[in-house]
């Protein structure tokens, strides 16, 4: 994609995770790298207000937060970056309040396999971080290492983090892990869910490889 074509996907991306729920007002933010780069929605923008050229741009490298663009970055930009700095397979990282997910995290609960699609995040559980204050190197620090190699992590009292090869396989997994806590959490309504083993979600990770959406 040419940079305009990036920003402006980006744009639509922060619109449906609005008009799925997925997150409301402006407490998500997303992000692309873009060579030794990331592109990432600006600070307190309501989604709806959102243009292209809004988006700031940072070095991956910089160690003060420094950005180009008429607006400042996300609060949130450290831990995208730092996601970055950790993760060369990462292309772009998704962070929504979404419901359920967050229910979890006000929780402290982990997202055990209680379904196959848990292979879709290249782990057997997702791991609920502790809290630390948004915008702070604590708090990204405690995302890094709750993400460890999967592609999703609940920060504590917080909301999701999904990660992608491209913007579009975090958005989709963004959805599928918001998905598995809503199934979740009514199956535990129910009764007590039947968590699938590790060995058996090892042995799909493999063909999630090339499942769901492609680019």
């Amino acid at each position: 994609m040419q940079m305009h074509e990036i920003r402006k996907f980006m744009v639509a991306a922060c619109l449906e995770m609005n008009r799925t729920g997925l997150n409301q007002g402006t407490s998500g933010n997303l992000s692309v790298r873009v060579g030794d780069s990331l592109l990432v929605t600006p600070t307190a923008t309501p989604y709806d207000r959102l243009e292209p050229d809004m988006m700031a741009a940072m070095r991956i490298g910089d160690e003060e937060g420094r950005f180009s663009g008429p607006c400042a970055p996300s609060s949130e930009w450290r831990f995208h970056r730092d996601i970055y700095r950790a993760r060369a397979d990462v292309g772009a990282i998704v962070h929504a309040h979404a419901p359920h997910t967050t229910a979890l995290a006000m929780l402290r609960k982990n997202l055990p396999a209680a379904h196959y699609m848990m292979a879709a995040f290249n782990t057997h559980e997702i791991i609920c971080t502790d809290y630390a204050p948004y915008g702070t190197p604590e708090l990204s620090a405690l995302a890094v290492a709750g993400l460890g190699k999967a592609h999703g992590v609940l920060l504590g009292s917080h909301g999701l983090i999904a990660v992608g090869d491209t913007l579009e396989r975090a958005m989709w997994r963004a959805v599928e892990l918001e998905t598995l806590a809503h199934q979740y959490m009514l199956a535990c309504q129910m009764g007590e869910p039947v968590i699938l083993g590790k060995d058996e979600i090892e042995a799909l990770i493999p063909r999630f490889a090339a499942y769901g959406v492609t680019t």
